[in-house]
């Protein structure tokens, strides 16, 4: 299985990739505010990729549950000279994390070459379009409503199977756009239009979304379910984060998005060495 973003090719499978996580914003639920100066998202970005992140996410917009819309320009003002900065040296792809088709093409025309779309239910094909122009990466993701609604009252009659529903639907569209499967990696959408049993569910049946033969990605990083499940705020929820991703993996995800870098590039490998020595004992 391979994924295409734009001029590189990823082979899977492959040790799990870690995507370090920057945000550009002033709200963000978990590290909002911190980076929202272009030199210290930059400084961000590059202690990231020392720690071991493999892809840098760049968001502009918060997507946690009630955020609020942030204009187009405003939102490009935030990204574009931060990607600019990091396409000129970063060795890792940078992905671009935006809902608008304007925001995704100008990152593609900064270097970005991967857009991470929490927006993927939408009907309106122009985020697409420009994705297939530019033969870039996309995570298509679902989520119930929209970040302002999400979280209300969210119900579904099986999570797993209306998730993998969608992605089947989903990739039948961006075919038809002209994005070919290899650029696509799959994203169930923790928290976005889900309870936490619905999270649950979809972190332990991971595995069943493997069927679509597509590259998975788990965003499950010092997220609330966490925090409730475990009574933490969000500076304390790292080993629950952590122990999630390390489940992911085990299922067969390809891809977590984190805050934590270092930590989890660490747990993800120790996953890895002893499925390798379990497969190995079990040979």
């Amino acid at each position: 299985m391979r994924l295409r973003l734009r001029d590189r090719e990823l082979r899977f499978p492959r040790p799990a990739m870690v995507m370090g996580v920057v945000n550009v914003t002033p709200d963000s639920f978990s590290d909002g505010g911190r980076f929202l100066e272009a030199a210290a998202a930059v400084e961000q970005a590059e202690r990231l990729v020392a720690e071991g992140a493999e892809i840098i996410d760049v968001g502009g917009e918060s997507t946690r549950p009630g955020a609020q819309p942030v204009a187009e320009a405003e939102e490009l003002r935030r990204v574009i000279p931060v990607i600019e900065q990091l396409a000129g040296h970063l060795s890792v792809p940078i992905s671009i994390d935006t809902m608008k088709p304007g925001v995704a093409r100008a990152a593609l025309e900064a270097g970005a070459s991967l857009v991470n779309d929490v927006g993927a239910n939408r009907s309106d094909e122009r985020m697409w379009e420009e994705v297939a122009r530019y033969r870039a990466g996309y995570v298509c993701m679902h989520m119930r409503g929209r970040p302002t609604t999400m979280q209300r009252a969210p119900v579904y009659a099986d999570v797993v199977r209306e998730v993998n529903r969608f992605f089947r639907e989903r990739l039948r569209r961006l075919r038809a756009c002209g994005v070919n499967p290899d650029q696509v990696v799959l994203d169930v959408g923790i928290g976005f239009g889900k309870t936490v049993e619905h999270n649950l569910q979809l972190i332990t049946r991971a595995a069943s979304f493997k069927r679509a033969q597509r590259p998975l990605l788990l965003g499950v990083s010092r997220k609330s379910f966490i925090g409730r499940l475990l009574k933490v705020e969000v500076g304390g929820r790292l080993a629950g984060s952590l122990a999630c991703a390390c489940w992911a993996v085990a299922a067969g995800v390809h891809i977590v998005r984190v805050h934590d870098v270092a930590e989890t590039v660490q747990a993800v490998r120790m996953t890895e060495i002893l499925m390798a020595r379990r497969g190995g004992e079990r040979g």
